[in-house]
């Protein structure tokens, strides 16, 4: 028994370990991501509103728009010029009505018949109007996310025609308006988001999360940079530790893999570091790909209580959900933060492809595999016109009548998810080919954010 446990546990660290070589994609890989990609633009080209470039949240749901998914859909289009799906001029038409409405949207205190506020957007949108949706929030990290796709336009569309000359002074316009400093209600953080009904939101983006490309865009920004001083005060506030499943490899937790993804897709974090990751000896990109194992082995971990986790049936992170309901002592969830790190663990037996989508740039030699049997597996019940939809729950088997979606084998989602489908499509594109890394590397304010944040070395240098 004890030569039993020795053998996992060194086979469990060992995963761990950093790869030595790259990870070289096969034939066969190149055939499932060719067939993945092209699957999952179609969710951004098809569903968005053309006349506005709203895209929505989910679909086929009808759905609001969201700011993020268009912010994730605007880089996807530069991915679709790339591998041959649209034409350069299609994706600057669409680009430049995207940019257009952005930027003659209204914007004031007022709570009804406006898009946004202090250069800010709200987090959805009516499809058609465009105008604020209901009571939500005004959003810094979903206009971060928005702003990650319109800072991608602007470098990608360098040509001297009238379209793409327009796109790069619409971005810069649009960027420029941002009033990061308007926001901090208790300085140095910035607020995750205000209402004009109520005010700012009681909470500021602390501790490690997706927030990084929102502080690397408040620090380069042109017009209204927040002080340097928000970077060391941010870092001060990470949780460092390695949980029990992480085969004593300590990274910056956070639980749901999301976090440790979504800046990723546009800054390479790889081989430059802040002081917080000079003292700790990695840098970020090293360290998601840590939590992106520790996601997987508590999976594993927990193969016993959900059905069908395994080496290549795991991911957990924000997704969808059967319903928010208890059964036969368990609870389960509809959309909800999913994960496990050492601040909590959120788990109901729910999948969603984009965990290990999301993290393809990371750690391809577990998150294809995985992909690929859950394609595999589940077919056209997970698996549609757009890719992956959102998420599925092998252990909830139980009648219909509690959640969309449930059947005898479990419960399948309907619905695709533009801020899950954007992470799959853009982060297997830096995969394979560094191709919005090496694009953003050229955008002097991702820069600039960067070295006000303190980052040195690798292509900083």
């Amino acid at each position: 028994m004890k030569t039993l446990l020795l053998i996992f546990l060194t086979i469990h660290i060992t995963a761990f370990a950093q790869p030595k070589t790259p990870y070289k994609f096969t034939k066969t890989d190149n055939a499932f991501l060719d067939s993945l990609q092209h699957d999952t633009f179609q969710y951004f080209w098809k569903t968005a509103n053309p006349e506005n470039g709203l895209i929505p949240d989910r679909a086929p749901t009808p759905s609001f728009a969201s700011i993020a998914a268009v912010g994730f859909g605007l880089t996807s289009y530069l991915v679709g010029v790339e591998r041959g799906y649209i034409s350069r001029a299609q994706a600057a038409e669409r680009t430049l009505k995207t940019l257009r409405f952005f930027a003659q949207a209204p914007q004031s205190e007022k709570t009804t018949s406006v898009t946004g506020y202090k250069g800010f957007f709200y987090h959805f949108l009516d499809m058609k109007t465009g105008n604020r949706f209901k009571q939500v929030e005004l959003s810094t990290i979903d206009t971060a996310l928005l702003l990650g796709g319109i800072l991608s336009s602007q470098t990608y569309f360098d040509k001297n025609t009238p379209a793409e000359t327009e796109i790069r002074k619409l971005a810069e316009q649009i960027y420029e308006r941002v009033d990061w400093t308007w926001i901090q209600a208790r300085k140095p953080f910035v607020s995750m988001g205000w209402h004009p009904e109520k005010g700012f939101i009681d909470a500021d983006w602390k501790g490690y999360n997706e927030a990084m490309l929102l502080y690397v865009l408040a620090l380069g920004s042109p017009t209204h940079p927040v002080g340097a001083d928000v970077w060391p005060a941010w870092t001060k506030s990470y949780d460092w530790a390695a949980p029990r499943w992480a085969a004593g490899q300590p990274h910056l937790n956070f639980d749901p893999l999301f976090g440790h993804q979504y800046s990723h897709v546009w800054i390479d974090f790889r081989g430059i570091k802040d002081k917080y990751m000079q003292e700790k000896g990695i840098d970020y990109a090293e360290n998601s790909r840590r939590a992106t194992y520790a996601n997987r082995a508590y999976c594993l971990e927990s193969s016993a209580k959900w059905q069908d986790y395994s080496p290549t049936i795991w991911g957990l992170t924000a997704s969808d959900g059967p319903k928010d309901t208890a059964v036969n002592g368990r609870n389960f969830f509809s959309y909800r933060a999913r994960g496990a790190a050492i601040q909590q663990i959120v788990d109901d037996g729910t999948i969603a492809p984009t965990a290990a989508g999301g993290s393809m740039a990371f750690a391809p030699e577990i998150c294809l595999p995985a992909l690929q049997t859950m394609k595999t597996k589940y077919g056209n019940k997970l698996y549609g016109n757009y890719g992956f939809r959102d998420a599925f729950n092998p252990t909830y088997r139980y009648p219909s009548a509690f959640a969309n979606g449930s059947t005898a084998n479990g419960w399948f989602d309907i619905d695709y998810l533009g801020i899950d489908q954007g992470p799959i499509l853009l982060m297997a594109e830096n995969a394979r080919t560094n191709f919005i890394w090496s694009l953003m590397k050229r955008n002097p304010h991702i820069r600039k954010g960067l070295e006000r944040a303190g980052f040195t070395g690798g292509w900083l240098n």
